[in-house]
Parts: structure tokens; C-alpha cells; sequence
């Protein structure tokens, strides 16, 4: 996202690309839509080599960073995922490792840090629940106190990736307050449903805990004490996805400029009709906010700023409504192309229309703006 990376970053950033290019084309990501699978385990493990579920983790637990800012670093590799709509857990497993590093206090996770690292495992964040309203601090799942552990009863919805994850970072409402757990997937009681997802490979999933027994050393940080890590989680997700989102707009406005300078009508290309330029021009415009926004915001939250929370939402506020609109335009100046599954461009519109709705949209993080800055 910035203008000027050093030479580790550009190292970091041409390795991702050759390597998204090479292990997964949209070619691969179509067979994989097809089969319904979500991403394969194996490809996972060589991303995690390249560090891609490394760069928010202490050394000492097997993390690290090409540029000692880790958040920085990984928003590099999420443009990318987005510039190939690419497939796999990055977004979700990063999440879970935000939550799991920030949480100090309470039982040591480190053996599962280690685990999603390495790619080893795959770990997503279930805070959705069906028929609610986004408000990640406010769970309607229960976790009930019982002998040394806690009884987890409720429901979660739109799980990234739900059926091919080893572990749920699971936020609940305990007797002491919000509290998180790491619960495994297979647990007694844990059922996974797949839902429909607008997204090909970024499959979604509803959780159902019917009276799930976990021992109290599944308490990530403190009992009661959840909120700053989801907080935090909350704006590592927001940053995450906005930066793929604004990949995956560059790369969709690219080949769509490209198409108004090949496609001729009436004897002269598209791009020269006045008309168009003007709607380019807007285009470029609202694309190189978008970036600015993101840019922003992941700067505040590696820095934890003061201004991180207010800034994060501005952000998705803005990404998730123009990118959408620019993705649009992208699909009015193909014409009747546009729309046909062969051409590549549904699959970008998809994935930005999917980011827009998830971890707060748009609205809601406008009424979370208003509500930091006390209107």
C-alpha cells in the first residue's frame, strides 16, 4: 500500500506475486470453485513458508517479519491475494493470530501459534450470528461455567472456511463478560454447516455449539476481559480486507483500461471517446482514495495510534462503497462480456462484493465513526 517499500518488501512482494502467479492462476481457482473447495491444505503450507501466517508473530514463537512491522508487511501479501482473487486462509488464520498474541493474560496457546505459523493448521474467527446485527462485543452465544471448564451453547453464521479449519476462535458471552475460546472443530457438539457464499472459494459456514464442554484452558486472555483483543482482531480483519479489496479493484480497472484501448467502435478505440475518460478518470480517482484510506489505516494499527479505531472504519466505509462501484463501471465499459461466467471480471466483483458485507459494512462502520467521535 505505500509508495515507497524497501528493498526486503519489494523482495516480499515479488516473491508472493511469482508465487500467487504460479500455484494459483484463476485458472486453478476456477477448478477449485468447481470441485466446491475452498483451498488445499498442501498449497496453504507452502504460502505459510513464504511467511504468510508468520509476520504478526513474535520470533521467539516462529514469526517475524521482512520489515520488523508485521501488519505492514502482510498488507503487501493481501493486495496480492486480491490481485488474483486467490484462494486460502490468510485473511482468517491472521485473524485468529492477532487475537492469540494480544491476549497475554490467561492460558498459553503458544504450541497453536506455532501450529498456524508453519501453516500446519488453519484456524477462523466466529463472531457472526444469524438474525443479528454486527456487534462483535455483544455475542448472543453463552458460555456457561461448569466444574473447571465452561459449556459453550449458541450459533455462529458466515464462518470463513469453517469446514477446512482445525480450530475456531469462538467469542462468547461468559458469566464474567466477553470472553474468547479456542475451541477445536471437532469437539463433541461442534457442528459445521456449509452456507452459500457469493465468493467461489472464500466458502462460508454456520457453526452450531449444542452444549460444547471446553476446559478452561481454552480461554484466550482473561475471562471477561475479550474486549481489546476483539478490538484489535476487529481492525487487523478491517486492514486485511480492505487491502485485498483495493488489489483486487487495481487489477480489475487494469484489464478493463486495457479492453477500452483494444475494443474498437466505429472505427477509433473506446478509450478515446470523451465520455469514457471522464468516467475513467473518476474511477482512478475513488481507486487511488481507496488505497490512501487502507494506506491509513494500516499504518495506525501497526503504530497502535489513538486514532486506529476511527481510522480503520474510515476505511472500510470508503473501500467497501467505492469498490463495489468501481467494479460495476468495470463490468458497463465490457458490455455484454462483462457478464458472461468465461470472463474473468465476476469473480473480482464477487470477492469485493463478499468484503464489503463481512466484519461490518459499510453503514456500520459509518454509525461506528459517529460514535467515535461522540455525535
Amino acid at each position: 500500500m505505500d509508495l515507497v517499500l524497501s528493498a526486503d518488501q519489494k523482495l516480499l512482494h515479488s516473491t508472493v506475486k511469482s508465487f500467487l502467479e504460479k500455484e494459483a492462476p484463476l485458472t486453478k481457482v476456477r477448478e477449485m470453485a468447481d470441485a466446491q473447495v475452498g483451498f488445499e491444505r498442501d498449497w496453504w503450507g507452502r504460502a505459510a513458508e513464504l511467511g504468510c501466517a508468520a509476520m504478526l508473530v513474535p520470533e521467539e514463537l516462529g514469526g517475524g517479519s521482512v520489515s520488523g512491522k508485521g501488519l505492514l508487511d502482510l498488507v503487501i501479501v493481501a493486495e496480492e491475494f486480491g490481485r488474483g482473487v486467490a484462494p486460502g486462509p490468510l485473511p482468517a488464520t491472521n485473524i485468529v493470530l492477532a487475537g492469540l498474541v494480544e491476549s497475554v493474560e490467561g492460558p498459553d496457546h503458544s504450541v497453536a501459534v506455532q501450529a498456524l505459523a508453519a501453516g500446519e493448521s488453519v484456524a477462523t474467527w466466529a463472531v457472526y450470528e444469524p438474525g443479528r446485527q454486527w456487534h462483535p462485543l455483544a455475542p448472543a452465544l453463552t458460555a456457561e461455567a461448569s466444574g473447571d471448564g465452561f459449556v459453550l451453547d449458541g450459533v455462529k453464521d458466515r464462518v470463513e472456511l469453517a469446514e477446512q479449519a482445525d480450530l475456531l476462535l469462538v467469542t462468547a458471552m461468559a458469566p464474567g463478560g466477553l470472553t474468547q475460546f479456542l475451541v477445536p472443530t471437532d469437539s463433541p457438539g461442534v457442528t459445521v454447516v456449509p452456507t452459500r457464499s457469493l465468493d467461489l472459494v472464500r466458502r462460508l459456514a454456520e457453526v452450531r455449539f449444542s452444549r460444547v464442554e471446553v476446559p478452561a484452558t481454552a480461554v484466550v486472555g482473561a475471562v471477561g476481559g475479550a474486549g481489546p483483543a476483539v478490538e484489535r482482531q476487529l481492525q487487523v480483519a478491517v486492514v486485511l480486507q480492505c487491502a485485498e479489496t483495493c488489489g483486487a479493484v487495481d487489477r480489475a480497472f487494469e484489464f478493463t483500461v486495457q479492453w477500452a484501448f483494444d475494443r474498437f467502435s466505429f472505427g477509433r478505440p473506446l478509450a478515446s471517446y470523451q465520455a469514457l475518460k471522464h468516467r475513467f478518470a473518476d474511477m482512478k480517482t475513488w481507486l487511488e482514495a481507496c488505497h490512501a484510506t487502507t494506506s491509513a489505516a494500516a499504518h495506525a494499527v501497526q503504530d497502535r495510534a489513538d486514532d486506529a479505531a476511527e481510522l480503520v472504519s474510515v476505511a472500510k466505509s470508503y473501500v467497501g462503497s467505492r469498490s463495489t462501484d468501481i467494479l460495476q463501471d468495470c463490468v458497463q465499459m465490457h458490455g455484454g462480456i462483462g457478464v458472461t461466467w468465461e470472463h474473468d471480471l465476476h469473480l473480482y466483483l464477487r470477492r469485493a462484493t463478499v468484503n464489503r458485507a463481512l466484519y461490518g459494512t459499510p453503514e456500520d462502520h459509518r454509525l461506528r465513526i459517529a460514535d467515535i467521535v461522540a455525535l
